[in-house]
């Protein structure tokens, strides 16, 4: 892939960028000219997609579940000379459908600390560099469920609410540095998360060949990220059109 474009010059790194949402980013990303840091549990699609890439991806396999994961990715960053990190896209997540009532509390704990509690501690080991260089972005992947509620989705929605929530504290204590956050919250996408779920034979479910694609998402990122430097994309909301 060619490494010109409006975004050269710049790091990026991707949680959960071993397939969906993720893997779609990291090949926007690099396509408009970013080094792309790829971040999964999967090593060897990570490695293919690094490939794949080109221009210095990086593929650094590692549970974002784990208290040291984000010092994983500033480890394997240091390796290969990359001082700091322009974007951050906090993609990773997990995904069931399960009624409050028969979700257990270590299921529920789960998804908080994959979908809530991950993104945070990479906000947390690299937010600081970026306040310092006066320059950075957080993009912090929602969905439909951090505003609205559905049945059975009492883990996901309480996880991506409260990630909703640290956005929102986020863009309140980032006004003025120069350091931008943005929200990216899509309806249903057409991702290996719903491998499991069926969602033609649930009710109220969108079926996967209405759903938005991840090249959509992906596009939505890409154009919050290459915004003037003076232009923070708040919030940004997709539906299937």
């Amino acid at each position: 892939m060619t490494k010109e474009g409006v975004l050269a010059g710049r790091t990026a790194l991707v949680t959960g960028a071993s397939r969906g949402i993720g893997a779609a980013v990291a090949r926007r990303l690099a396509r408009d000219g970013a080094r792309v840091a790829l971040l999964a549990r999967s090593e060897g699609a990570l490695t293919a997609l690094a490939a794949e890439i080109g221009g210095g991806a990086l593929a650094v396999a590692c549970d974002i579940r784990l208290p040291d994961a984000a010092d994983v990715a500033q480890a394997a960053f240091h390796r290969v000379g990359v001082e700091s990190l322009d974007i951050l896209v906090n993609n990773a997540g997990a995904f069931f459908v399960t009624p409050a009532d028969e979700t257990s509390v270590v299921a529920f704990r789960e998804m908080l600390e994959v979908n809530l509690t991950a993104p945070f501690s990479f906000v947390r080991a690299f937010l600081p560099q970026m306040r310092r260089r006066g320059v950075g972005h957080l993009v912090t992947i929602g969905s439909i469920a951090d505003r609205v509620a559905f049945p059975g989705n009492a883990a996901y929605a309480a996880s991506k609410f409260g990630l909703r929530a640290l956005h929102e504290v986020l863009r309140a204590e980032l006004k003025g540095t120069g350091v931008r956050a943005s929200l990216v919250s899509p309806g249903p996408v057409d991702t290996p998360l719903w491998d499991t779920v069926d969602p033609v034979h649930r009710v109220g479910h969108t079926p996967r060949t209405e759903m938005l694609s991840a090249e959509a998402v992906a596009d939505a990122v890409r154009f919050v990220v290459a915004a003037p430097a003076a232009v923070n994309v708040d919030e940004l909301r997709l539906s299937r059109s």
